[in-house]
C-alpha cells in the first residue's frame, strides 16, 4: 500500500514542487492587482489550493496522454504510468477526483469565475495532447497555466479588466520561455518518438528566440508598470528579472541538458521577483497602512 501511495504522489508530481510554484506566482500577481494589494483571504485560500489541485490534475493528464511515449524517454521512463506502477483506470479516477475538488472550491466564488473555471478545466484536460498536432504546445501550456489570472480578477471584482489579459500575455511568454528550456532537455528523445515542442521548432535558433521572448516579456512588464504608474519596486523587480534571464541565456549556450534544466528551475526566482515588485508597490502606496 505504501508503494501505491508513493506512486500516486509522484503521478501528481508532488515530489517536484517547481510546477506548483510556476503556477502560483502568476496567480498571486493577479490576486494582488485585482485586490489593490489586499485580496480577500478567502480568494487567496481558494486559488492557492486550486493551483495545487489543477497542477496535479494537469500532471496526471499529461502522463495519461504520454503513457505510450514516456517509456522511451530517459527522463520519464520511471513515471508511475510508464513503469506500470499504476493503471490507466487508476490515473483517470485520480484526475476526476482532483478536478472535482478544484471545482468545489470555485463554487465558493461567483458565476463569472465559475464560467471561466469551465474553460480552465477544458484547457487542463486538453493541453497535453497538443504536442501531437503542433510544435507550439508551450503556448497552450502558458494559457492553461495562466488561466488563474482572469479567474482571480473575476473572483475579486466580478469582472475581467484589460490588465488581466496583459498579465496572461506575460505569463504565456514566460511559459514558452521556461518550458522551451525544459523541452531542450528532452529534445533528442522527443525527436525519436515524434513529440513536438518549441525546442524542436526553434532548432539551432533556440537560444536566440528564447532571448527575444525574454525581451518581449520584460517590455510588457515595463509597459504595465508605466501604464499603471507603479512604484520603483516594480521596475527594480523587472531589472532583476532581466539579470536572471541573462544568466539563464549564458548558461544554456552549449545546450547542455543539466544547464537547461537548471535554467528552467531558475525561473521560479523570476516569478518571485515580479511578485515582490507588485507587493513593494502596494506597500509604498499605503495599501497596508492602518490609517
Amino acid at each position: 500500500m505504501e508503494i501505491q501511495w508513493n506512486a500516486y504522489w509522484r503521478l501528481m508530481r508532488f515530489d517536484k514542487p517547481i510546477g506548483i510554484l510556476l503556477l502560483l506566482w502568476p496567480t498571486w500577481w493577479a490576486l494582488l492587482f485585482a485586490g489593490q494589494g489586499l485580496p480577500s483571504l478567502k480568494n487567496v485560500f481558494i486559488f492557492t489550493c486550486g493551483v495545487v489541485l489543477m497542477r496535479a490534475a494537469g500532471c496526471v493528464m499529461n502522463d495519461i496522454a504520454d503513457r505510450d511515449f514516456d517509456p522511451h524517454v530517459e527522463r520519464t521512463r520511471q513515471r508511475p504510468l510508464a513503469s506500470g506502477e499504476l493503471s490507466l483506470k487508476q490515473a483517470l479516477w485520480l484526475f476526476v477526483v482532483l478536478m472535482g475538488l478544484a471545482f468545489v472550491l470555485v463554487l465558493f466564488t461567483n458565476p463569472l469565475t465559475i464560467k471561466l473555471a469551465l474553460v480552465g478545466a477544458t484547457l487542463a484536460a486538453s493541453y497535453p495532447f497538443f504536442k501531437r498536432f503542433t510544435h507550439l504546445p508551450q503556448v497552450v501550456l502558458g494559457i492553461a497555466f495562466g488561466w488563474g489570472i482572469p479567474m482571480a480578477f473575476a473572483a475579486e471584482n466580478s469582472s475581467v479588466p484589460p490588465l488581466a489579459w496583459w498579465l496572461l500575455a506575460v505569463n504565456t511568454l514566460w511559459s514558452v520561455i521556461y518550458d522551451t528550456l525544459y523541452a531542450m532537455v528532452d529534445r533528442e528523445d522527443d525527436l525519436k518518438v515524434g513529440i513536438k515542442s518549441t525546442a524542436i521548432l526553434f532548432g539551432r535558433f533556440d537560444v536566440v528566440i528564447i532571448g527575444v521572448l525574454m525581451l518581449l516579456m520584460l517590455f510588457l512588464l515595463t509597459a504595465i508598470g508605466w501604464r499603471l504608474v507603479l512604484g520603483w519596486p516594480w521596475f527594480a523587480a523587472v531589472l532583476v528579472s532581466a539579470v536572471l534571464f541573462a544568466r539563464q541565456l549564458a548558461s544554456v549556450r552549449t545546450r547542455d541538458r543539466d544547464a537547461c534544466f537548471k535554467a528552467f528551475l531558475g525561473n521560479n526566482w523570476v516569478g518571485v521577483m515580479i511578485f515582490l515588485g507588485a507587493l513593494g508597490h502596494f506597500i509604498l502606496a499605503g495599501a497596508y497602512s492602518s490609517g
